[in-house]
């Protein structure tokens, strides 16, 4: 079978447990938030607990022969073996926005294969959000009524990247800019910049709703992954500073399990000009 629609049997699952997870989520943050601080001082809270513990059995029961790879089981010291072939999971991405109650907070699940995400969704149960894409197949986004009335997901529009020259979006953190920043962007011409949290950067470029987001800062696999699959799916590309595709699966580095290194994502435009400024 070809990588295209190799594993489309998938799809549903990986929304049936991020919807799942939203519910939970949901629940939580209609009550009182209990901040807690993990040992890089990242905070978490019962909503990322407990969406995480719903996306393991989830997955357990789908795909029981696919290992998961999930930020707060990495954050207690369970990392599994991985093969060429497993999930990467943010049950809450945007822990900060979630605490600060402004609804750009996602749940993200991806699939990696040989080194690549090849799947991804990504939730966003505040604002029933549902972004998905899978590599060489196409990328949709859509809308979740209340999941815990209906998971019916409805309005499904495909999404797919147009090239383009002048006029660009640049999308980013409200709290990570750095000289880097300044230097790679130079070259283009920036009509706008958005700043929105968590993964959602990610599905702005794939809608065609933003250009570029380069990241010279700290990140985890589990936060980019359904982001890069969703922006793959549609025709985009995330890669290293040497233009190189973007890799997963960094058990071993100098950081940390699974961390990042900095990374240019863009949608329809030529990220070289971007990366000569950089070593220029």
């Amino acid at each position: 079978m070809s990588m295209a629609g190799a594993f489309s049997h998938l799809e549903a699952a990986l929304i049936d447990a991020a919807l799942a997870a939203g519910v939970a989520i949901l629940d939580i943050y209609e009550q009182e938030i209990d901040v807690r601080h993990k040992g890089d001082d990242s905070p978490v809270t019962a909503a990322d607990e407990a969406a995480e513990a719903i996306i393991l059995q989830k997955l357990s029961q789908s795909a029981p022969e696919i290992a998961v790879v999930a930020e707060e089981q990495v954050a207690a010291g369970n990392i599994p073996e991985i093969g060429d072939c497993f999930f990467l999971v943010d049950p809450l991405d945007g822990t900060r926005e979630f605490i600060a109650r402004n609804g750009e907070f996602t749940v993200n699940i991806a699939l990696i294969k040989d080194g690549v995400p090849v799947m991804g969704v990504i939730y966003t149960p505040a604002k029933g959000w549902l972004f998905f894409g899978e590599v060489g197949v196409g990328a949709y986004r859509a809308e979740v009524m209340d999941p815990r009335v209906s998971c019916e997901v409805c309005n499904r529009q495909d999404m797919q990247v147009y090239q383009t020259f002048t006029g660009l979006v640049l999308v980013g953190s409200r709290s990570h800019k750095s000289e880097s920043d300044a230097a790679f962007v130079r070259p283009y011409q920036i009509e706008n910049r958005v700043a929105i949290g968590s993964s959602l950067k990610f599905c702005l470029l794939a809608a065609g709703e933003a250009d570029l987001y380069p990241r010279f800062g700290r990140t985890m696999e589990w936060d980019i992954a359904a982001g890069d699959a969703i922006l793959t799916a549609a025709g985009g590309q995330i890669v290293d500073l040497d233009g190189n595709r973007f890799r997963y699966g960094k058990v071993v580095n100098d950081d940390a399990p699974f961390a990042n290194g900095y990374f240019i994502a863009g949608a329809g435009v030529d990220l070289q000009p971007g990366l000569d400024a950089l070593k220029g």
